[in-house]
C-alpha cells in the first residue's frame, strides 16, 4: 500500500525521486520522505501530509546526489506523523519499507537491538535497527541484508542505502510487490512499473525471496538460496499519457470517460471476427471438465464477481460461489477438485486475493486470474491469466477496471456456455453483436450522466444514501454505495430491493435519498412495488432506468435518470456509468480529494 522508489543514476536523482513519488500518490498515503546518499553521508527529509509538504521542505534545505530512495506512507503501525514517516535511518543505513513486519514487537525485544534507540512507532524501524547491528558485527552490506530479512515475518518490499556505499541500493521482496527497472542512464527499483515509467524503459518483476543489488551501471538479483537469478526484463509498456490527467480535473473523471475504450479493447480480444462469435482462445483450459466456479476478490472486484455469478449461472448453467478473498481461506472451504477458482484484481497485487490464490494452489485446484497489470504477482502465480485492457487506473475509486472485469466475466461465461452446448453458435453470434454495441452505449451513457451534476447538489447534505436493485442490479447497488461512501464520505448502503421489508425499511425517513437501479425486464414491476414501499415512508427516489420504461413516470418519484435502451447481456456494464458519475459529482461538490480519498489506498498489498 505504501509506495517505494530507489534510483541509482549517472545524474542527480532528487527530482526523479519526487516525480516517481508523485506517480505513487494514487496508491494512497499520509506522509512522504526522501533520503539521498552523498559523500558518505545520508541526508533525509520526511514530513506528514501531502508530497507538496516534502517539496516545500526540500526547497528550504536542498541536497542532491546520484543515489537515493523515497517513500509515500500509508499508516499501519503508528499514526501519520513526521517521526513515523519513512525513510528510517541510522548513521550507517537508511531504508524505506512497504508491508507489515508481523514479529516487530518480538524483534524489538531481541538482544541484537537492545542498544538501538527507536525514534518511531513503526514496525519498519526494527529493520533499520537489525541492519545497523549486523554492520557493527562486521558483516558486509549483502550479508547484513540477508541476515536481517531471515529474521522477518510478514511482508516487505525494501529499498536500502548504506552511508559508506555511495552508489549502491539494495532491494528485497517478500509478499509485497517490487519491480526493478533500467535505462541507459541508471537503474531503479519501485513498488510498480508506473513509478518507474519516467526512469526506466525495461522492468523486471522480482519474486519472493529475491534480493537485488543495483548501481548506475548494473543490476544483480539473488534468489532465496543466495544464487544469482536470471530474471526477465520486459518493455515497461506505459506511456506518460496514461499516467496524466489530460484535460480532466481528476483521474477518476478521466477514467469514467475511458469506460468505452476499456470495455471495447477488453471485448476485442475475445471476438472471432471470421465467425462473429465470442471465443477465449488465449488460454489452454479444458472447460468441459469444470464442475463449479469460485469467484474470489476484494472490494469493487468482488462486486464484479457478484455480477459474474449471474453470467455463469444463466448462460453456462454452472454453479458459482463468490467469496471475499479476505475470508476465503479462513473458513477452510471444501473445494470441488474439478472446480475452477477465478481471482479478480485490478492491480494483480491485492494481498488477500494473492493469499487465497496461494491456498488454492496448495490444494492443487485449477486457477485463473483476471487482472489489469501484466506480470503482476497474481498473474504470474495463476495457472491461467486473462488481462483486462483498461490501461493504467490511477484513481483510488475503481471505475473503468470494474466494467473491464465485467467484460471478461461475460465473455468467459459465453465461451464456457458454448463449450458446454448451453449456448448455440447462433446465440453466440447474437450475443457477440450485442457486446459490440457496448462502447457506443457507454459513450451515450456518459453524455447523459452530465445531468447528474445537479442531482449531486441536491444530496450533498444527506446523512446517508441507500442503493437498491434486483438481479444484476443488486451488485450494482453495492458498487454504487461503495463508490459513493469512499469518495463522498457520506454513509451509503446497497441492498436487494426485495429485502427492504425484512429490515432495512427501518432506515427510511423523510427525504432520505434512495438510488434505485431498475432496468426493464421481468423484475421491473416487482422493483417498482419495492420503490413504492420506500416512497410511502418518505424516501426520496432517484430511479435509474431506460428510455422505454414509461411506467417509471410513477407518482412521487423524485427524479428519473434515463439510459439508452441496451441489450440485457451488457446492461450491468452500461448501468455502471451513472452510479460512478453520481459518486464523482457528489465528491466534487463537497470539495473532497476525489483521486486520493482519506484513509484509502489503491493497491492493498497488506492483509
Amino acid at each position: 500500500m505504501c509506495g517505494i522508489i530507489g534510483i541509482a543514476s549517472k545524474e542527480n536523482v532528487s527530482s526523479n525521486i519526487i516525480n516517481a513519488l508523485r506517480k505513487l500518490e494514487y496508491r494512497g498515503y499520509d506522509s512522504a520522505g526522501i533520503a539521498i546518499n552523498t559523500a558518505k553521508k545520508i541526508n533525509q527529509r520526511k514530513v506528514k501530509g501531502k508530497l507538496d509538504n516534502l517539496i516545500y521542505a526540500l526547497q528550504k534545505d536542498q541536497f542532491d546526489g546520484n543515489t537515493g530512495i523515497g517513500h509515500t506512507r500509508w499508516a499501519t503501525h503508528g499514526e501519520p506523523s513526521d517521526k513515523n514517516a519513512h525513510p528510517h535511518s541510522s548513521t550507517s543505513v537508511s531504508l524505506v519499507h512497504n508491508g507489515i513486519i508481523e514479529n516487530a514487537a518480538e524483534l524489538k525485544k531481541s538482544e541484537e537491538v537492545k542498544d538501538y534507540h527507536f525514534e518511531s512507532d513503526t514496525d519498519s524501524e526494527v529493520i533499520t535497527a537489525l541492519l545497523t547491528f549486523y554492520l557493527k558485527e562486521g558483516l558486509s552490506h549483502l550479508e547484513s541484508v540477508q541476515k536481517t530479512i531471515s529474521s522477518l515475518e510478514g511482508s516487505y518490499a525494501l529499498a536500502i542505502i548504506f552511508s559508506d556505499s555511495e552508489d549502491t541500493i539494495y532491494g528485497a521482496k517478500n509478499g509485497s510487490p517490487l519491480v526493478a527497472g533500467t535505462n541507459g542512464v541508471g537503474n531503479s527499483i519501485g513498488s510498480d512499473s508506473i513509478a518507474l515509467s519516467s526512469v526506466a524503459n525495461k522492468v523486471c518483476y522480482l519474486e519472493d525471496g529475491d534480493i537485488t543489488v543495483l548501481n548506475k551501471e548494473s543490476i544483480e538479483i539473488y534468489n532465496l538460496e543466495g544464487e544469482r537469478a536470471n530474471r526477465e526484463f520486459v518493455e515497461i509498456g506505459i506511456n506518460e499519457s496514461e499516467v496524466s490527467k489530460g484535460p480532466y480535473k481528476h483521474f477518476m473523471e478521466k477514467e469514467i470517460h475511458e469506460h468505452p475504450h476499456a470495455v471495447g479493447e477488453t471485448f476485442r480480444q475475445f471476438i472471432d471476427y471470421d465467425k462473429g462469435t465470442i471465443t477465449i482462445s488465449n488460454i489452454n483450459l479444458n472447460f468441459d471438465k469444470i464442475s463449479k466456479i469460485y469467484l474470489i476478490a476484494c472490494g469493487t472486484a468482488y462486486y464484479s464477481c457478484l455480477v459474474g455469478k449471474y453470467y455463469f449461472e444463466q448462460y453456462a448453467r454452472t454453479p458459482v460461489e463468490c467469496d471475499m478473498a479476505s475470508e476465503f481461506r479462513y473458513r477452510d472451504p471444501v473445494i470441488d477438485p474439478n472446480a475452477l477458482c477465478i481471482f479478480v484484481s485490478q492491480s494483480g497485487e491485492t494481498a488477500d486475493t494473492k493469499a487465497a490464490l496461494d491456498y488454492c494452489r496448495k490444494q492443487k485446484i485449477q486457477t485463473l486470474s483476471i487482472v489489469n497489470v501484466k506480470n503482476s504477482s497474481i498473474a504470474r502465480d495463476s495457472d491461467h491469466c486473462i488481462y483486462t485492457k483498461a490501461g493504467a487506473e490511477i484513481g483510488v475509486a475503481s471505475t473503468k477496471a470494474f466494467t473491464a472485469q465485467l467484460s471478461v466475466l461475460l465473455s468467459l461465461s459465453i465461451h464456457l456456455a458454448s463449450e458446454k452446448k448451453f449456448v448455440s453458435v447462433e446465440e453466440n453470434i447474437k450475443l457477440c453483436k450485442e457486446i459490440m454495441q457496448a462502447p457506443l452505449l457507454l459513450e451515450q451513457a456518459i453524455e447523459r450522466s452530465y445531468s447528474l451534476k445537479d442531482t449531486a447538489k441536491a444530496i450533498i447534505n444527506a446523512k446517508g444514501v441507500m442503493y437498491l436493485g434486483r438481479g444484476t442490479a443488486f451488485p450494482l447497488a453495492l458498487e454504487g454505495a461503495l463508490k459513493f461512501k469512499e469518495i463522498s464520505y457520506i454513509h451509503a448502503e446497497g441492498y436487494p430491493a426485495g429485502e427492504m421489508k425484512h429490515g432495512p425499511l427501518a432506515l427510511i425517513e423523510k427525504d432520505l435519498p434512495v438510488v434505485c437501479i431498475v432496468p426493464p425486464g421481468p423484475l421491473f414491476h416487482k422493483t417498482i412495488s419495492n420503490i413504492q414501499e420506500v416512497i410511502a415512508r418518505g424516501g426520496k427516489i432517484l430511479m435509474i432506468t431506460d428510455d422505454e420504461t414509461l411506467e417509471s413516470n410513477s407518482e412521487n418519484i423524485w427524479e428519473v435518470f434515463r439510459l439508452p435502451k441496451c441489450p440485457k447481456s451488457i446492461e450491468a456494464i452500461v448501468y455502471s456509468v451513472p452510479i460512478h458519475m453520481l459518486a464523482y459529482y457528489t465528491a466534487v461538490e463537497l470539495g473532497n480529494d476525489v483521486d486520493q480519498p482519506r484513509n484509502l489506498a489503491k493497491s492493498v498489498t497488506v492483509e
